[in-house]
């Protein structure tokens, strides 16, 4: 408990944060996301995922069978980022809109998913075709809102997008008496399909422009960044150059531009932003907010070579720098003794002064590299977590540690085998 006391000063640390966001057109997952996930990257050492996808197959049967199940897209991310130390924190669906969180489970601790929530706006508000979803967390003690959204589509439908946008701003109330406001939340991040188109310019010119890489061309008469230039609130967004082609509307399998009947003029409708409290008006390559909480932008970038859908997915990489509020687990557990597959596992914890614990929580042992090989004789590849009801959360983990595979018996004196487990 002496991490906890007035006298320690928690020292910066600095979590790198990987967005993605993708409309994926009802189709399944491809058979490799590495380039979308950055695992390839060896100058990245991320620290947590949020992944916003729209337009999931939402018909009755995905719908029944994704209650019952994890979804397809769920379970492929579980299976590739879990050997890699990642825990699914959190998660939301409405209908056709997922957002998923993962993060390094050594920060566990000190994340509390304090909600989640959906909000429609389709069909006068009661369909959940297009609207968004949000979770609600403090992350070591700071407020964050993540919110994954779909707006109305088409061109003409600009003042509707801007009206859905504000709708789903405005629902974002939270029940518990101490949680602020989320305009007073550290930090929003909000990406997904927002629909925004480029306007005035034809095709012929748009087209052009992306052939010739001019995109600072188009910037002008996109629809968000003419929206940001009039409404204050929306000014307090911020989103990096749009250093890429638009990421829509592509014939599917391909990287060709729409050559359907209606050729749809291309736009930038995958969108990321970002929101810091009290932020000043500053390029994004600078710190945005006084220390200790300031975010910077490390990359945003579209992946071309995905061609499952008529949407490019959309990525944007952060680093947050915070002086953690919160400085040591609410648990603190080990195991006692040597620890082998024949023997009951003997836990020590301790609990902090200010945790009210429940008889529902529990302890859960754990793999670190979670596959289905016999148990591996090297050290470090089991882990005790503390999971608490009242919190929903988990509150304590320990360090990694060895269990045997089997005891190491003495020798039977008439050379007879002895059974193993």
């Amino acid at each position: 408990m002496e991490a906890m006391s007035p006298r320690t000063e928690p020292r910066c640390r600095t979590l790198s944060i990987h967005v993605v966001t993708w409309n994926v057109a009802s189709a399944a997952p491809p058979p490799d996301l590495s380039d979308l996930l950055q695992l390839n990257n060896l100058n990245l050492n991320l620290d947590i995922y949020v992944i916003g996808l729209q337009e999931l197959n939402c018909g009755i049967i995905s719908l029944l069978s994704d209650t019952a199940f994890e979804d397809p897209w769920s379970s492929y991310f579980m299976d590739v980022l879990s050997p890699l130390s990642f825990v699914k924190v959190s998660s939301v669906r409405m209908q056709g809109l997922l957002l998923l969180i993962f993060a390094k489970y050594q920060h566990l601790p000190f994340i509390q998913v304090l909600s989640t929530k959906s909000t429609p706006t389709g069909l006068f508000g009661y369909w959940g075709n297009k609207g968004g979803v949000n979770i609600f967390l403090k992350l070591y003690g700071y407020y964050v809102s993540i919110i994954n959204c779909h707006l109305p589509p088409h061109m003409a439908n600009n003042d509707q997008r801007l009206e859905h946008f504000d709708r789903i701003l405005e629902m974002q109330n939270f029940e518990a008496r101490d949680t602020p406001n989320i305009l007073d939340h550290d930090l929003i991040l909000w990406f997904g399909d927002m629909n925004f188109r480029i306007e005035d310019f034809g095709l012929h010119f748009v087209r052009e422009s992306i052939k010739n890489q001019r995109y600072s061309d188009l910037w002008e008469k996109d629809q968000l960044s003419i929206a940001k230039r009039h409404d204050p609130l929306l000014r307090e967004f911020q989103e990096g150059s749009l250093l890429f082609p638009p990421t829509y509307k592509f014939d599917k399998n391909s990287n060709n531009y729409d050559t359907s009947e209606k050729k749809r003029k291309p736009a930038w409708t995958d969108r990321v932003l970002w929101r810091l409290k009290r932020q000043s008006q500053t390029d994004f390559h600078t710190p945005v907010l006084s220390a200790p909480f300031t975010l910077f932008l490390r990359s945003y970038v579209s992946h071309m070579v995905y061609t499952i859908s008529d949407h490019k997915p959309v990525t944007c990489t952060f680093d947050l720098e915070l002086k953690p509020l919160v400085s040591a687990p609410l648990i603190t557990l080990l195991p006692e003794g040597p620890c082998t597959m024949e023997s009951d596992l003997l836990i020590s914890y301790c609990l902090a002064a200010d945790f009210l614990s429940s008889p529902w929580d529990w302890i859960g042992l754990y793999k670190v590299y979670i596959d289905i090989s016999d148990i591996p004789e090297t050290e470090d590849q089991f882990l005790l977590f503390y999971y608490s009801n009242n919190l929903q959360s988990v509150v304590g983990i320990s360090k990694p540690f060895k269990i045997q595979p089997f005891s190491f018996l003495e020798e039977d004196p008439l050379d007879e085998a002895q059974p193993q487990i």
